[in-house]
């Protein structure tokens, strides 16, 4: 079976692409295509550009929160005094596998090397084919986006030597090739891991619970292993096929938050193929159940706001009716679009209610084939109080157990975004 280049990937890749002198020769065009492919697919253009202030594509300049301040990613076009021109394929390799720069920098905590470890060879060649071809952008205000900061360092040694790193991919040979390409994107430019499963204290990944979800960067990340009842075992392929390509999927809610911005800028790119593929692989991933997660989901709720039960907290109810009813209607299920139906997504089922209480919080905006979904943010014009209000309210109408969040609940969350 061939994994083509996805055409959204490749028009993207195509528009970044300035003319090449000398003319490359058709064994160096393809491995620019292969590279634009895995670039586009890994979401790399989502993190090296600063798109909200018109950054130029992989110059760099996005400012990511860490605990050792703001690090703003850095350049990666083939600029040779601020980007990676200079680098060889060793160094490219180097900083790829390990996160460690050619100055000895770490990008630890930012950088996702632990996955990019597993990248092939033949990949990671491909990938700086297409970085090189790409116009060179100075950035002399980008001093390196590498720490330097001796914690940071040493963050990054404790993280390699706590989770090994097997290195490039390397097939089973008792699995067919569709299995086999789904497993190498899920380890590599796909870093499901780095989202669903919980990390130990040495903030390396506890494989005993392998996409069993955990908490990251203030969302909750849902169990997407092959469980039935608080997995993914449960879903049918379409469903699958559907969520990782547009962020959602008929009965099973609408992508949020990190996960929202991995279907925008990484999923949403790979080729239907490859898509299956993933699909195929975590089909045989052993099931770990989610203990503080319901074994079946709430029902469509009634019509009427009559009807549903009796809500404790009447404030909730009143600013639903107030700023979300419009949208996401009394049922659960909108009349304005199919991403904003709230029956059957696991966020309003969620006893912990993390997931309602950030959109509510900091909105979402999301990239879907039928155009910009947008609901606006009520964290600047609510309170900790009335968020937990409303919070508590929709899980209540909406899932199977209402959640009870406080005001210092909320807070917390704030917190975790902010950080």
């Amino acid at each position: 079976m061939r994994f083509g280049v996805g055409l959204r990937g490749l028009a993207a890749a195509a528009a970044l692409i300035a003319p090449l002198h000398p003319c490359p020769s058709e064994a160096d065009q393809a491995a620019i295509s292969r590279g634009a492919y895995l670039a586009a697919a890994a979401g790399c253009g989502g993190c090296h550009t600063d798109s909200e202030h018109h950054g130029q594509a992989y110059a760099g300049g996005l400012p990511l929160a860490t605990e050792f301040g703001i690090i703003p990613t850095p350049n990666i076009t083939p600029d040779p005094a601020t980007g990676i021109g200079r680098w060889s394929m060793p160094d490219f390799a180097r900083a790829m596998r390990w996160g460690i720069a050619p100055d000895d920098s770490h990008y630890v905590p930012t950088f996702p090397h632990l996955f990019y470890n597993r990248l092939t060879d033949r990949d990671l060649a491909d990938l700086k084919a297409f970085l090189d071809s790409l116009p060179a952008v100075s950035r002399p205000d980008l001093k390196g986006a590498g720490s330097t900061a001796l914690l940071a360092r040493t963050q990054a040694a404790l993280a390699v030597s706590a989770t090994p790193a097997p290195g490039p991919w390397q097939p089973d040979p008792q699995k067919d090739a569709v299995w086999n390409r789904g497993a190498y994107l899920v380890a590599s430019i796909g870093r499901c891991g780095e989202c669903h499963t919980p990390r130990n204290l040495a903030f390396a990944l506890n494989n005993r619970r392998k996409f069993g979800g955990a908490v990251t960067a203030g969302w909750r990340a849902f169990n997407i292993s092959s469980d039935k009842a608080t997995g993914v075992g449960g879903w049918r392929d379409d469903d699958l096929i559907s969520y990782l390509s547009t962020g959602h999927a008929a009965g099973h809610g609408t992508a949020s938050g990190p996960m929202g911005e991995a279907v925008d800028h990484s999923f949403s790119q790979f080729a239907s193929e490859d898509i299956r593929a993933i699909v195929a692989y975590m089909r045989s991933v052993p099931a770990v159940a989610s203990t503080d997660l319901p074994a079946t989901l709430a029902p469509l709720a009634p019509a009427s706001h009559r009807e549903g039960g009796t809500i404790a907290d009447a404030r909730g109810k009143r600013m639903f009716e107030g700023a979300c009813v419009g949208c996401h209607g009394w049922s659960g299920q909108s009349a304005v679009s199919h991403f904003a139906t709230l029956t059957g997504a696991w966020a309003v089922n969620d006893p912990t209610a993390t997931n309602v209480a950030q959109i509510v919080i900091s909105g979402t905006r999301r990239h879907t084939p039928d155009g910009v979904l947008s609901m606006p943010a009520f964290g600047n014009a609510y309170s900790d109080d009335e968020i937990a209000a409303v919070t508590n309210y929709v899980t209540a109408r909406f899932g199977s157990q209402g959640s009870k969040l406080t005001a210092s609940d909320i807070a917390e969350l704030r917190k975790q975004t902010a950080d």
